[in-house]
């Protein structure tokens, strides 16, 4: 199985876990047409899309990423609440609640409550033969669970505070623009205190993802999370493809 990190951060968000015969679609903050390309074109492979919220960066500006994978015949899976902010209403938009598992072929599904400026946002816990179990997490200042036996983790890591401190300063303006990334997003910190409340023997990989372009430090994150897990880490970058199996080999 393969991670296909088509896009990530705040110009956009698109994730792909793929093997041979199947493809799981993580978000539509991308052109639809740069994700058909990095399906080689081939659709009838795709089990679904999970959309964690409404902001345009994971479901396309005014909706059109969930709404271009609806007209190619794709199922998107999304909350009520996503689903009504763009007024959607079709056959292939299934609503998902959190707490209710489902399956997409292969691919066990359990969606959760997060915390961030939006109706009803969700993440996942993904569990596939070949990946093991997965989390997914991204745009929440932190979540209320912690999860057994994960194999996978892909979470993120959005700014650092002494960072956002230094270059925001004092103005009320900084003042703005501080309290709406911490009210929003995952800090370093956090990231850090939610993968060590986790039992983190069986894992093989950490992906960081969504890391702010001005607020946080590639470097520096990945070399403190690998410090205080002990795991290999990796900080995602567009167009990335990581080997993302439940085993070493």
């Amino acid at each position: 199985m393969q991670l296909k990190i088509l896009s990530t951060g705040s110009v956009g968000n698109c994730y792909i876990i793929e093997n041979e015969k199947e493809a799981l679609i993580i978000e539509l903050g991308l052109n639809f047409s740069k994700i058909k390309e990095a399906l080689s074109f081939d659709l009838s492979k795709v089990v679904g899309v999970l959309v964690t919220h409404e902001h345009g960066d994971h479901s396309g500006k005014d909706g059109k990423g969930i709404m271009d994978a609806l007209k190619n015949g794709i199922e998107v899976y999304a909350s009520a609440g996503t689903f009504d902010f763009f007024s959607i209403k079709h056959h292939n938009a299934k609503i998902i609640k959190s707490k209710q598992a489902f399956q997409l072929e292969n691919f066990k599904i359990l969606p959760f409550n997060v915390h961030h400026d939006v109706n009803e946002p969700l993440c996942f816990l993904i569990d596939h033969e070949e990946t093991g179990r997965v989390l997914f997490v991204t745009d929440t200042t932190y979540i209320d669970y912690t999860f057994p036996n994960l194999n996978n983790i892909i979470i993120e890591a959005n700014y650092c505070e002494e960072i956002i401190k230094e270059k925001l300063g004092s103005t009320w303006q900084g003042e703005f623009l501080k309290n709406r990334i911490l009210k929003s997003h995952m800090s370093l910190n956090t990231c850090k205190e939610t993968l060590l409340a986790n039992d983190l023997s069986r894992v093989q990989k950490i992906v960081l993802i969504h890391l702010s372009d001005s607020n946080s430090d590639e470097r520096k994150f990945k070399k403190v999370i690998e410090e205080v897990t002990g795991k290999i880490v990796y900080v995602a970058n567009n167009n990335q493809i990581l080997e993302f199996n439940k085993n070493p080999f």
